[in-house]
């Protein structure tokens, strides 16, 4: 199978048992942005050597694909008569990621002042996955305002930022390593 089609050469691309659309389209937009969440999970994965956060990540990177892949499947008849079932995230994601974010908290101290991204290598990718998640999070608010959207997959992508950030932070504290204070500059 060749791995271009040459579809999409006129800006547009087909949705799974859907309609082709424009590639600017709001749902193109929401899936973009969570297929490029899990790119960047991918290479903070790549900088983890703790088990647990290796496995926990790649956790989360299936079901960003089944995130993606509801998305990018407008609901139709045709899907139904084809005897699909879809692959969606569901309350039982949204409740392990708050179970995860309790026990990572628990390593850390509270939070005193606002921190910069930075540090390691892992816990600057994990900071710039939080800022794509919360931008995937926003393209699908949008579509949700003009087609349907699980309320599930929204709450799915609020918890998922607030964990990264709680990687963000455990990546750091694991690695020994300072994490960055704001300072208010002085006037």
């Amino acid at each position: 199978m060749k791995i271009y089609t040459k579809g999409g050469d006129r800006g547009e691309t087909s949705l799974f048992f859907g309609p082709r659309v424009r590639k600017d389209d709001l749902r193109v937009e929401a899936y973009g942005s969570v297929d490029e969440l899990n790119a960047v999970l991918g290479l903070a994965g790549a900088e983890l050597s703790d088990s647990d956060l290796v496995e926990g990540v790649s956790r989360i990177q299936h079901s960003l694909f089944d995130l993606g892949g509801e998305l990018a499947t407008p609901e139709s008849q045709a899907r139904t008569q084809a005897g699909k079932k879809q692959a969606r995230v569901e309350d039982a994601d949204v409740e392990a990621l708050e179970s995860w974010i309790d026990q990572l908290q628990a390593e850390l101290e509270p939070l005193q002042k606002f921190i910069l991204p930075g540090g390691t290598r892992a816990a600057g990718l994990f900071h710039l996955a939080r800022t794509v998640c919360r931008r995937a999070e926003r393209r699908t608010v949008s579509l949700a305002e003009t087609a349907l959207v699980s309320d599930c997959a929204l709450r799915y992508l609020n918890r998922l930022s607030d964990l990264l950030f709680v990687l963000a932070r455990v990546s750091n504290r694991r690695s020994s390593v300072e994490e960055p204070v704001w300072e208010a500059k002085r006037r």
